[in-house]
């Protein structure tokens, strides 16, 4: 069965975004797709709550106080708001490093009204991966390894996080590129990417080790999703307005989700735009919690049928999701 996001210019189609997705068990079941559920894609930033295990891995949770706020901010893809940067400078302190230590590099903030409001050139803290990668800097000082050149593959942190993706996964060989923060970023299929998720909504499922920072993961998440993304992103209003749900944008068009409650018990989602269009994501995203009966069409939310604009703002089109699930 398929899935695409169709782009419309006026009433006309413009362009067709395939969709391939996994719905899967903690079991590694799959449960339903849409195109091809073992398609291989780097995971980019929404293997983010997976990395933030190695602060509970390493013992960095409690050797810095590592409160949930900080844990959500290194799952996060932030959008280099005030309040974002100022949690993330204050993590940075709270382990006894500065700035230089980033290697994330810099990027004007996400939020259309932060960047307006920047008042100075955006600094590593304004990354929106400035979070995660403060998060690996603690999980090296925990270790007892150097912090410097954390970002290598080779490096402890990369290593035990590689570990915990093939402990998670089920795949032991697990091929990498460089993501856009210099760090590795992991390939999976959709299928085993999506069982990660679902452990994520039952960590009782995942290896007993995992299992106590799944769990303080996914609350932190829950607990902070202002702090996850945005106030004008679709992770955070996700989780502002759907309970039992944890949501996690990546670069290129992926997206993981874990949910706790619904009918079929808890499940994850692996979602992957093939062309690799963020906005063709969001739609689908939409359109799939409707299909699973998560979300009511009459919720409102503005990425369920965005508008094209051109360089007036002027809506001149609109972007629709179609899917029909294969359920097995």
């Amino acid at each position: 069965m398929n899935a695409y996001t169709y782009a419309y210019r006026g009433g006309l189609l413009e362009n067709r975004h395939k969709v391939s997705l996994a719905i899967v068990e903690p079991s590694g079941r799959v449960l339903a797709y849409c195109g091809n559920p073992y398609l291989q894609a780097p995971l980019r930033s929404s293997a983010k709550p997976f990395q933030a295990l190695a602060l509970y891995l390493s013992g960095a949770i409690q050797r810095f106080g590592i409160n949930p706020a900080e844990v959500a901010l290194t799952c996060a893809s932030h959008d280099g708001t005030e309040q974002h940067v100022a949690v993330a400078a204050n993590y940075l302190r709270k382990i006894g490093l500065d700035e230089s230590y980033l290697a994330c590099g810099t990027h004007p903030p996400f939020d259309s009204e932060a960047r307006k409001a920047l008042q100075q050139a955006p600094t590593p803290l304004h990354n929106n991966c400035s979070g995660k990668h403060t998060g690996m800097l603690a999980a090296a000082l925990a270790l007892g390894v150097s912090p410097r050149g954390y970002e290598q593959p080779e490096h402890p942190v990369q290593q035990l996080n590689l570990q915990t993706l093939r402990d998670l996964s089920g795949q032991p060989h697990i091929p990498y590129g460089v993501d856009g923060c210099s760090v590795p970023t992991f390939a999976l299929p959709l299928a085993p990417a999506a069982r990660m998720f679902a452990l994520l909504a039952q960590p009782e499922a995942a290896p007993a080790k995992y299992q106590a920072g799944l769990e303080a993961v996914f609350r932190a998440m829950r607990q902070h999703p202002d702090l996850v993304a945005g106030p004008r992103s679709i992770d955070t209003a996700l989780m502002q307005k759907l309970p039992g749900l944890v949501a996690k944008r990546g670069a290129d068009g992926y997206y993981g989700l874990a949910l706790r409650d619904t009918r079929w018990g808890p499940l994850g989602i692996a979602l992957k735009v093939e062309s690799g269009s963020n906005e063709a994501r969001e739609p689908m995203v939409i359109k799939l919690l409707e299909e699973l009966g998560l979300l009511s069409p009459e919720v409102e939310l503005e990425w369920r049928r965005p508008p094209v604009r051109n360089v007036r703002r002027l809506e001149v089109g609109h972007l629709e999701a179609r899917l029909e699930l294969c359920w097995i």
